[in-house]
């Protein structure tokens, strides 16, 4: 299955949900952070810029010389203590033209992986921006449009709501993820307002939320959760948090699209037939 994460405008906290899913998955997955803006958000983030790996750049060289489907396992790195590994993105803006060749072929490889029982997560950025991933978009099995629910927020999603609710079909479902259920907008009116389903909601949470964008410790848990606790005490209460287990909520939901009728093996076909994503309507 091959899931897309992608905002309209702002910074709805595309990165960070992406990478907390990754974290919580159930199986194997790729994280692929495909955002054209550059200046990798999980390097400089999760990572703190203590890490130096390369990414989508050196996959462009190896596209040029035809050696894309050997380069990607290569250039995975793992996660520790999880099922998920990174594919790290751009490191600059600069380098989105040259990314733009990558996104169709790329694609290909990521939808072989499926059969191999390992599902891809995309932060595909915001949309609409130069060199955005549209082909990793539009062949997606799901596509989250992720949003805060306040009017900024839903006044910039709203026309890719429309755009993204025309190709919602069998094989390719449209969904929106929203960020801060209530604030104040709930999911009734975001669906309304958007014209797309609301698949489920991320907790507001910025402190908790900080671990996965900042890469900072968790915070210390409260006094009656260590009391007869050990060290791993504030570990133990960040992942009973309501942040956590709208994470897990939304993988769950997620898991559910990929297992019903027709979705990845809708996919699967038309990617073996050759239909390509110029295809679509979308942007």
């Amino acid at each position: 299955m091959l899931i897309a994460l992608a905002s309209a405008s702002g910074a709805p906290g595309v990165t960070t949900t992406a990478l907390a899913l990754a974290l919580h998955w159930p199986r194997q997955v790729v994280l692929v952070e495909a955002d054209a803006s550059g200046s990798s958000g999980l390097l400089a983030g999760y990572f703190r810029a203590q890490l130096d790996q390369p990414g989508l750049v050196d996959l462009v060289l190896a596209q040029r010389a035809d050696l894309l489907r050997e380069a990607v396992p290569r250039l995975l790195f793992p996660l520790e203590g999880t099922e998920a590994s990174v594919l790290f993105g751009l490191r600059s803006h600069e380098q989105a033209a040259g990314a733009s060749a990558l996104w169709p072929p790329l694609s290909e490889v990521l939808q072989a992986l499926d059969p191999a029982g390992t599902d891809v997560i995309v932060d595909a950025g915001r949309l609409g921006m130069p060199g955005w991933p549209r082909p990793l978009v539009s062949g997606a099995d799901a596509v989250l449009l992720v949003t805060r629910g306040d009017l900024p927020g839903l006044a910039g999603a709203r026309s890719w709501g429309s755009a993204l609710a025309a190709d919602d079909e069998p094989g390719h479902v449209v969904r929106v993820l929203l960020i801060g259920e209530h604030r104040p907008y709930g999911a009734r009116e975001v669906a309304r307002t958007l014209g797309l389903s609301v698949l489920g909601s991320i907790e507001w949470a910025p402190e908790l939320a900080s671990t996965y964008s900042h890469g900072r410790p968790v915070p210390a848990a409260p006094w009656w959760r260590r009391v007869g606790r050990g060290p791993d005490a504030a570990q133990e209460a960040f992942e009973a948090s309501g942040y956590v287990r709208s994470v897990r909520a939304v993988a769950g939901a997620l898991d559910q699209l990929g297992d019903g009728p027709g979705l990845a093996p809708l996919r699967g076909v038309l990617a073996r037939a050759g239909v390509g994503t110029d295809e679509r309507s979308l942007g």
